[in-house]
């Protein structure tokens, strides 16, 4: 690396403007004194091949983070060391390894479970809305915690399917817009409901009192599933909880430091603005 090139990771995607990522990472580089940066960086699906292969020569990259919709596209194009394939499906991390190779690895898993990791979902119902790289964390997560049964909402039955076969997971899938039925636990996985995509239009008479409403949509960060699970009095979990909570494994991954999490409150406040 040259003398003043200074150490950067980014978030890619496409769209990528709404993405909170960089004042998180921000946040915290400049709460630990770390001399680097963070930035967001627009990669069509046709530019994602060229996109890994100049960050191969630029040794001041750290890394990046992955968001909709090349999940599971970048698979191909990096190494795959720790069989991500084969159990999630999707990455949404690629770290420079120390001999120079580019490392796919998914934190999503993480970040997804640490809000609800005091909850007891041992063979209780949940139901997924959405089968992309996203849902493939949050399902491989839900299956690692002793889920009974996921019932998945998707426009593509099939593929909903195939998603459940191969993580061996018990349960159903249904078309996007079917009535829900009772569960536990509600999970929107998609970009339903995020700002400029179409909204989630879902009722949410059918779920139980206690049932649980987890949207990882942050952008807005009140959506309309949350406030209408909220107007029922049902426990919830916002989108922020997971990206931070993925974000700050990925955080020590780019940069060798774990983040300042005694500092989530502060930070939250700094990312509903």
């Amino acid at each position: 690396m040259r003398p003043d090139a200074r150490a950067y990771a980014e978030v890619i995607g496409d769209p990528i403007a709404h993405s909170k990522s960089p004042l998180i990472h921000g946040f915290w580089l400049n709460a630990l004194g770390i001399d680097a940066e963070y930035r967001a960086t627009h990669v069509t699906p046709d530019q994602l091949a060229r996109y890994f292969e100049a960050k191969r020569g630029d040794a001041a990259w750290r890394g990046t983070n992955i968001t909709i919709p090349h999940k599971q596209a970048a698979l191909d194009l990096v190494e795959d060391r720790g069989d991500v394939r084969g159990s999630i499906g999707a990455i949404n991390t690629v770290i420079r390894a120390e001999d120079g190779a580019l490392i796919g690895t998914n934190t999503d898993v993480g970040g997804f479970y640490a809000p609800i990791a005091g909850v007891d979902l041992d063979g209780r119902h949940a139901v997924v809305v959405g089968a992309g790289g996203a849902a493939r964390a949050i399902l491989f997560a839900l299956s690692k915690v002793g889920i009974g049964r996921v019932t998945i909402l998707n426009r593509n039955v099939l593929k909903a399917a195939a998603l459940l076969a191969s993580l061996g997971i018990k349960g159903d899938a249904i078309p996007l817009g079917s009535p829900l039925p009772p569960a536990d636990l509600l999970v929107n996985a998609s970009a339903l409901g995020m700002a400029g995509q179409p909204p989630l239009d879902l009722d949410l008479a059918p779920l139980p009192e206690d049932a649980l409403v987890y949207d990882i949509v942050y952008a807005p960060l009140e959506t309309p599933l949350l406030a209408q699970a909220r107007a029922r009095e049902l426990d919830t979990v916002d989108g922020l909880d997971m990206l931070m909570g993925q974000a700050a494994l990925a955080f020590e991954l780019f940069f060798g430091a774990e983040p300042p999490r005694d500092r989530d409150d502060e930070l939250r406040d700094l990312l509903a603005k």
